[in-house]
């Protein structure tokens, strides 16, 4: 067993400990800093694939943005009353036999397929700089469109978000 083996198996281990934990905590704050951990070692399984731009991608978007708009909304929310925090328990024992199920039919999947190792390969290089030139050149009309949406959505949510109680009451 060599160095990428045991990465992968502590990346692997990390990201179903604490998806598991994720699922199951009964406090949103646990659950909010347990799925940074899922994000972080689902990226290191990226960094093991070669994959190094969806890598990057996957900490700056889920990291940088979706857990932390997580866990804003948590801490901005925490004031308003007659509200539970806390999840439920009722749904353990239906999305305990889903995964069962799912986790079976994958084990079976992996136990039943002939994986091919071949010897000799070269190394896979880096994809990184073929993407940011792509971006760069013949995508950059829809990379900047993609952009000026996201940002007139921000905008707009922000207004959403900010109005004032009258402005409420009059619409």
């Amino acid at each position: 067993m060599n160095l990428v083996d045991i990465l992968f198996y502590i990346f692997a281990i990390v990201t179903l400990v604490s998806a598991g934990i994720t699922v199951y905590s009964r406090n949103i704050i646990y659950s909010a800093f347990s799925l940074l951990f899922t994000f972080c070692g689902v990226a290191g399984i990226y960094v093991l694939l070669n994959a190094d731009f969806i890598a990057v991608a996957q900490i700056l978007i889920y990291v940088g943005g979706i857990l932390m708009l997580l866990v804003f909304g948590v801490m901005l929310t925490h004031k308003v009353i007659n509200v539970e925090i806390k999840t439920g328990i009722l749904n353990i024992i239906p999305g305990s036999m889903i995964t069962a199920i799912v986790g079976g039919t994958l084990c079976g999947i992996f136990m039943s397929t002939d994986w091919l190792i071949i010897e000799g390969v070269p190394p896979i290089k880096s994809t990184t700089n073929e993407i940011g030139t792509m971006f760069m050149t013949k995508y950059l009309l829809p990379f900047e469109i993609a952009s000026v949406v996201l940002l007139v959505a921000l905008i707009g949510a922000a207004y959403i978000a900010r109005r004032d109680k009258t402005s409420k009451q009059s619409v």
